[in-house]
């Protein structure tokens, strides 16, 4: 991978809501800059660029990645396009940053990691909490075996739909639609971030809706006598937390997904004899620390491996998590 400009310009293939977000975080970012909107019609990428003061609309995908002036682009369409316009993208020189789940199967995901790699690009999956300073404060408490030895993960993340939207992505199973890639994805990307391996066997059950599952809850074995569960669903109360316990102690955070104040992120650790520590990160807009992160790795010629390994892992878990709640049995993970 060769170092690019100072500046890098980025492209959005979508108009989805996240885009937005996104937007918003290339805005905030040093040395970042939101260049061109693309959609399926010129009449809404022109909407959208209007809306939000953006240069260049393009009325196709294929159009804003044969833009030469664009380094890097971000591409929040439903999960089942993300493996061929990740290809075309890396094809044309693009960086790619990917909506999470950041594919349909791991299958796919290995082969737009090959095709990034290949073509000299970074690829990496839309996962923000990963970069939030809060994240690097709570990994020291883990790393110094504050909790001792880490034992059990628990997580959750949720939200309720008071009527179903049928013509919700998410709720369409062609296009990879489903509670456990669009929320599950997360739960199972913090117990790879804690434990830092695959477990060796795993069991889901789901409700489905439509062939689409609705709530997912799994538990997971991991060797060292260790485990982990969670649960995610488009049918409950909203919560977005994870609990990471050891033998001398635990660590709770109540929004690891986003907190739920920009201006302060906040997480608690317990003793041994449950006497709780208050813990608080201020200043940080996890979705910005993501791009600058993200367009860092590249600028510097570098291209971090880490990034599409933790997205192929992360759906790995969830291939076989989605195999299990179909067929009601445990799944066991290959051994590396």
């Amino acid at each position: 991978m060769t170092a690019t400009k100072n500046i890098i310009r980025w492209g959005i293939l979508g108009t989805a809501k996240i885009a937005t977000k996104v937007s918003r975080a290339i805005r905030l970012a040093e040395r970042n800059e939101m260049v061109a909107i693309a959609s399926r019609t010129t009449e809404r990428a022109k909407s959208w660029a209007r809306e939000h003061q953006v240069d260049r609309a393009y009325g196709s995908y294929e159009a804003l990645i044969d833009d030469p002036e664009i380094d890097a682009v971000y591409i929040p369409l439903p999960p089942s396009m993300h493996r061929d316009w990740t290809i075309r993208a890396a094809e044309r020189g693009k960086h790619v940053l990917c909506e999470k789940p950041i594919t349909a199967n791991v299958t796919e995901a290995i082969e737009m990691a090959d095709a990034c790699r290949r073509h000299g690009v970074q690829l990496m999956d839309g996962v923000m909490w990963v970069h939030h300073e809060r994240t690097t404060a709570m990994r020291q408490h883990l790393d110094g075996w504050a909790l001792g030895r880490l034992r059990h993960i628990s997580a959750a993340f949720s939200f309720h739909w008071d009527e179903i939207p049928d013509d919700n992505i998410r709720l369409q199973s062609d296009l990879s639609g489903g509670s456990l890639g669009d929320l599950g994805y997360y739960c199972v990307r913090a117990i790879w971030w804690a434990f830092g391996e695959l477990p060796r066997r795993v069991f889901a059950t789901a409700r489905y809706y439509r062939d689409v599952d609705m709530n997912l809850s799994a538990l997971l074995w991991f060797d060292g006598d260790r485990s982990a569960s969670f649960n995610c669903g488009f049918d409950t109360v909203y919560r977005k937390w994870f609990e990471i316990a050891g033998t001398h102690g635990s660590l709770v955070c109540d929004d690891f997904v986003v907190p739920w104040k920009e201006e302060t992120a906040r997480y608690w650790t317990h003793d041994l004899d449950g006497k709780p520590t208050e813990h608080k990160i201020d200043g940080c807009v996890q979705e910005a620390r993501m791009i600058a992160n993200f367009s860092d790795a590249f600028r510097s010629g570098t291209f971090n491996e880490r990034w599409p390994a933790d997205a192929i892992a992360t759906m790995r878990v969830c291939d076989a998590l989605a195999k299990s709640a179909r067929s009601s049995q445990a799944v066991d993970l290959p051994r590396s």
